[in-house]
């Protein structure tokens, strides 16, 4: 790959099969593939897409890239990836893999448990009972005559959940996280919504009605980062998307992610990724996809 090409992401909006329940579609890679190659994208090529995946390999390996991280999906690994991330497939892995993939629309399930952003590779009681779940959700989809619409999504609604609370227990969080969990829900989808309107964890509190330390503790206890380390990779790990998969200067760049000046955002960068943002766009686009390693975090 020429160090001047450009590896543009593909942002994906939620469009199921004509015959998927509202909300949520189930299908395995050969249909991947097709649904992915009728829409004029490529699975090897960046895409961001709008709605969540949750991948389980039946036989493999697939490489797979989220974010700057490689992963390896053995047979039997599951990988959740979140709606928003940007990841890509290595060539020809998914053409010879087997699996399913569930995917579906942020809000769909009530509520998403606490989960491993790695893969997951189950094993005894935890393998039978994920994969036990992931069938009975794969039935009801596919009996969609047998019950009322309604009633039908319903159902994948709550097959689903289990699936989901299933693998959080397979994986669990650390015992000392307790009802810090719910803290860190809230501070999650707080950052995720307002990072770049506002890079300080005292606004944060004050929107949430907790103090600094308790936003901290939690987010220490479900992530292992202080409050202020988890907003501050969400802004370099936005910031490194852009750099990747935008020709946006550095100074438009700092614009959208807040900050009042150019030299602050290459402060920051500087920081918490070891170089400039330009230099770190210059090593990106030189490497092939799935080269780059993942933020660091501020210690």
């Amino acid at each position: 790959m020429g160090k001047n090409r450009q590896l543009s992401v593909a942002d994906v909006s939620y469009r199921p099969s004509l015959s998927a329940p509202i909300g949520m579609d189930v299908l395995d890679f050969a249909e991947l593939s097709k649904r992915v190659n009728r829409r004029g994208l490529d699975l090897s090529a960046p895409l961001r897409p709008a709605f969540h995946h949750l991948i389980h390999v039946r036989q493999g390996p697939v490489r797979h890239t989220v974010d700057f991280r490689d992963y390896t999906l053995d047979s039997g690994s599951w990988l959740w990836v979140r709606a928003g991330q940007v990841h890509q497939y290595v060539p020809r892995d998914h053409a010879a893999a087997r699996g399913t993939i569930v995917i579906w629309q942020p809000g769909f399930v009530a509520a998403e448990p606490l989960h491993n952003d790695s893969p997951m590779l189950l094993t005894g009681r935890h393998a039978r009972s994920a994969g036990l779940a992931l069938r009975h959700l794969v039935h009801e989809y596919g009996d969609l005559a047998s019950i009322p619409l309604d009633a039908h999504i319903d159902t994948l609604r709550h097959l689903l959940s289990v699936l989901l609370l299933r693998l959080a227990h397979a994986c669990p969080a650390p015992a000392s996280l307790g009802s810090d969990s719910e803290v860190f829900r809230s501070f999650r989808v707080a950052v995720e919504r307002d990072f770049a309107s506002s890079h300080h964890v005292n606004d944060f509190a004050a929107a949430l009605g907790y103090s600094v330390r308790t936003l901290s503790r939690a987010a220490q206890a479900a992530t292992g980062s202080t409050a202020k380390q988890y907003l501050d990779a969400r802004i370099l790990l936005e910031a490194r998307r852009l750099l990747v998969h935008t020709d946006a200067t550095s100074a438009e760049i700092s614009r959208r992610l807040g900050f009042p000046d150019p030299s602050d955002f290459t402060k920051f960068f500087r920081k918490r990724d070891g170089g400039t943002p330009l230099s770190f766009r210059e090593v990106a686009r030189g490497r092939a996809p799935g080269m780059l390693s993942a933020p660091a975090s501020d210690e």
